[in-house]
Protein backbone atom coordinates (compact mmCIF):
# COMPACT_ATOMS: atom_id res chain seq x y z
CA UNK A 1 0.00 0.00 0.00
CA UNK A 2 1.33 3.39 -0.92
CA UNK A 3 1.56 6.44 1.27
CA UNK A 4 -0.72 8.24 -1.16
CA UNK A 5 -3.42 5.58 -0.62
CA UNK A 6 -3.19 6.05 3.13
CA UNK A 7 -3.46 9.82 2.68
CA UNK A 8 -6.50 9.35 0.43
CA UNK A 9 -8.19 7.21 3.10
CA UNK A 10 -7.38 9.84 5.69
CA UNK A 11 -9.02 12.54 3.54
CA UNK A 12 -12.07 10.36 2.88
CA UNK A 13 -12.42 9.54 6.58
CA UNK A 14 -12.35 13.21 7.56
CA UNK A 15 -14.91 14.07 4.86
CA UNK A 16 -17.09 11.14 5.95
CA UNK A 17 -16.97 12.37 9.55
CA UNK A 18 -18.34 15.68 8.26
CA UNK A 19 -21.29 13.88 6.67
CA UNK A 20 -20.05 13.42 3.09
CA UNK A 21 -21.89 10.24 2.03
CA UNK A 22 -19.94 9.88 -1.22
CA UNK A 23 -16.63 10.02 0.63
CA UNK A 24 -17.94 7.50 3.17
CA UNK A 25 -19.01 5.06 0.42
CA UNK A 26 -15.69 5.48 -1.40
CA UNK A 27 -13.74 4.93 1.81
CA UNK A 28 -15.52 1.66 2.56
CA UNK A 29 -15.22 0.50 -1.05
CA UNK A 30 -11.50 1.20 -1.24
CA UNK A 31 -10.51 -0.34 2.10
CA UNK A 32 -12.20 -3.70 1.39
CA UNK A 33 -9.39 -5.09 -0.84
CA UNK A 34 -6.81 -3.93 1.73
CA UNK A 35 -8.71 -5.62 4.58
CA UNK A 36 -9.07 -8.87 2.65
CA UNK A 37 -5.39 -8.91 1.71
CA UNK A 38 -4.42 -8.43 5.37
CA UNK A 39 -6.50 -11.29 6.74
CA UNK A 40 -6.69 -13.82 3.89
CA UNK A 41 -3.32 -15.46 4.46
CA UNK A 42 -3.82 -15.68 8.22
CA UNK A 43 -6.96 -17.81 8.30
CA UNK A 44 -7.36 -21.57 8.29
CA UNK A 45 -10.65 -21.27 6.41
CA UNK A 46 -10.80 -18.95 3.38
CA UNK A 47 -14.59 -18.73 3.75
CA UNK A 48 -14.09 -16.62 6.87
CA UNK A 49 -12.51 -13.73 4.93
CA UNK A 50 -15.84 -12.23 3.85
CA UNK A 51 -17.42 -12.72 7.27
CA UNK A 52 -14.54 -11.05 9.10
CA UNK A 53 -14.38 -8.29 6.49
CA UNK A 54 -18.04 -7.51 7.19
CA UNK A 55 -17.34 -7.37 10.92
CA UNK A 56 -14.43 -5.01 10.27
CA UNK A 57 -16.56 -2.73 8.07
CA UNK A 58 -19.22 -2.60 10.79
CA UNK A 59 -16.56 -1.63 13.32
CA UNK A 60 -15.18 1.05 10.99
CA UNK A 61 -18.72 2.40 10.61
CA UNK A 62 -19.38 2.41 14.36
CA UNK A 63 -16.05 3.93 15.35
CA UNK A 64 -15.30 6.31 12.49
CA UNK A 65 -16.24 9.17 14.84
CA UNK A 66 -13.24 8.21 17.01
CA UNK A 67 -10.72 8.55 14.19
CA UNK A 68 -8.57 11.65 14.57
CA UNK A 69 -7.75 13.34 11.25
CA UNK A 70 -4.37 14.50 12.52
CA UNK A 71 -3.17 10.88 12.73
CA UNK A 72 -2.45 8.33 10.00
CA UNK A 73 -5.50 6.30 8.95
CA UNK A 74 -3.82 2.96 8.22
CA UNK A 75 -2.65 2.17 11.80
CA UNK A 76 -6.16 3.00 13.05
CA UNK A 77 -7.64 0.62 10.47
CA UNK A 78 -5.03 -2.06 11.23
CA UNK A 79 -5.98 -1.97 14.91
CA UNK A 80 -9.62 -2.61 13.99
CA UNK A 81 -8.63 -5.40 11.58
CA UNK A 82 -6.51 -7.12 14.22
CA UNK A 83 -9.14 -6.79 16.94
CA UNK A 84 -12.01 -8.07 14.81
CA UNK A 85 -9.98 -10.97 13.38
CA UNK A 86 -8.89 -12.02 16.86
CA UNK A 87 -12.41 -11.62 18.23
CA UNK A 88 -13.86 -13.75 15.41
CA UNK A 89 -11.28 -16.52 15.86
CA UNK A 90 -11.69 -16.55 19.64
CA UNK A 91 -15.46 -16.94 19.33
CA UNK A 92 -15.11 -19.58 16.62
CA UNK A 93 -12.65 -21.71 18.55
CA UNK A 94 -14.51 -21.28 21.85
CA UNK A 95 -17.68 -22.51 20.14
CA UNK A 96 -15.76 -25.41 18.60
CA UNK A 97 -14.20 -26.24 21.97
CA UNK A 98 -17.59 -26.19 23.68
CA UNK A 99 -19.01 -28.49 21.01
CA UNK A 100 -16.17 -30.97 21.33
CA UNK A 101 -16.26 -30.75 25.11
CA UNK A 102 -19.98 -31.51 25.16
CA UNK A 103 -19.38 -34.55 22.96
CA UNK A 104 -16.51 -35.70 25.16
CA UNK A 105 -18.55 -35.27 28.33
CA UNK A 106 -21.41 -37.54 27.31
CA UNK A 107 -20.50 -39.95 30.10
CA UNK A 108 -21.13 -37.21 32.64
CA UNK A 109 -24.47 -36.40 31.02
CA UNK A 110 -25.41 -40.06 30.77
CA UNK A 111 -24.65 -40.54 34.45
CA UNK A 112 -25.76 -37.29 36.03
CA UNK A 113 -28.61 -36.12 33.86
CA UNK A 114 -30.41 -39.23 32.75
CA UNK A 115 -30.17 -41.31 35.93
CA UNK A 116 -33.09 -40.75 38.27
CA UNK A 117 -30.79 -40.59 41.31
CA UNK A 118 -29.23 -37.35 40.05
CA UNK A 119 -32.30 -35.80 38.45
CA UNK A 120 -33.06 -33.66 41.50
CA UNK A 121 -29.63 -32.02 41.49
CA UNK A 122 -30.24 -30.22 38.20
CA UNK A 123 -33.64 -29.06 39.42
CA UNK A 124 -32.11 -27.82 42.67
CA UNK A 125 -29.48 -25.83 40.77
CA UNK A 126 -32.05 -24.35 38.39
CA UNK A 127 -34.34 -23.43 41.31
CA UNK A 128 -31.46 -21.79 43.17
CA UNK A 129 -30.45 -19.76 40.11
CA UNK A 130 -34.02 -18.74 39.36
CA UNK A 131 -34.32 -17.39 42.93
CA UNK A 132 -31.61 -14.82 42.21
CA UNK A 133 -32.23 -11.30 40.92
CA UNK A 134 -32.59 -11.24 37.12
CA UNK A 135 -29.32 -9.39 36.44
CA UNK A 136 -27.36 -11.80 38.64
CA UNK A 137 -28.93 -14.75 36.82
CA UNK A 138 -28.05 -13.30 33.44
CA UNK A 139 -24.43 -12.57 34.38
CA UNK A 140 -23.96 -15.98 35.96
CA UNK A 141 -25.50 -17.88 33.05
CA UNK A 142 -23.53 -15.91 30.44
CA UNK A 143 -20.17 -16.50 32.17
CA UNK A 144 -20.54 -19.90 33.80
CA UNK A 145 -22.94 -21.66 31.44
CA UNK A 146 -22.56 -20.03 28.03
CA UNK A 147 -18.81 -19.34 28.30
CA UNK A 148 -18.71 -15.59 27.65
CA UNK A 149 -15.78 -13.60 29.03
CA UNK A 150 -16.35 -10.97 31.70
CA UNK A 151 -15.40 -8.32 29.14
CA UNK A 152 -18.04 -9.56 26.67
CA UNK A 153 -20.72 -9.65 29.39
CA UNK A 154 -19.74 -6.17 30.56
CA UNK A 155 -20.08 -4.81 27.05
CA UNK A 156 -23.42 -6.57 26.49
CA UNK A 157 -24.90 -5.36 29.78
CA UNK A 158 -23.22 -1.93 29.78
CA UNK A 159 -21.37 -2.61 33.04
CA UNK A 160 -17.75 -2.45 34.13
CA UNK A 161 -15.71 -5.63 33.82
CA UNK A 162 -14.94 -5.60 37.54
CA UNK A 163 -18.65 -5.31 38.43
CA UNK A 164 -19.39 -8.33 36.23
CA UNK A 165 -16.58 -10.36 37.83
CA UNK A 166 -17.72 -9.43 41.34
CA UNK A 167 -21.31 -10.37 40.53
CA UNK A 168 -20.33 -13.74 39.03
CA UNK A 169 -18.09 -14.51 42.01
CA UNK A 170 -20.71 -13.53 44.58
CA UNK A 171 -23.39 -15.50 42.74
CA UNK A 172 -21.19 -18.61 42.65
CA UNK A 173 -20.56 -18.29 46.40
CA UNK A 174 -24.26 -17.71 47.09
CA UNK A 175 -25.17 -20.81 45.08
CA UNK A 176 -22.56 -22.88 46.94
CA UNK A 177 -24.10 -21.77 50.24
CA UNK A 178 -27.64 -22.43 49.00
CA UNK A 179 -26.83 -25.88 47.64
CA UNK A 180 -24.33 -26.60 50.31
Amino acid sequence: MSASQSEKWKELAVLAQDGDKRAYAELLKTIVPFIKSRIAGQLANPDWVDEITQEILISVHKSLYSYSGDRPFTPWLMAIIQFRKTDFLRKHYRHKELKSKSKADTEIFDTHVTEQVYAGELKDIENAISGLPELQQKIFRMIKVEGYSAKEVAKELDMSVSAVKVSAHRTANKLKDMLG
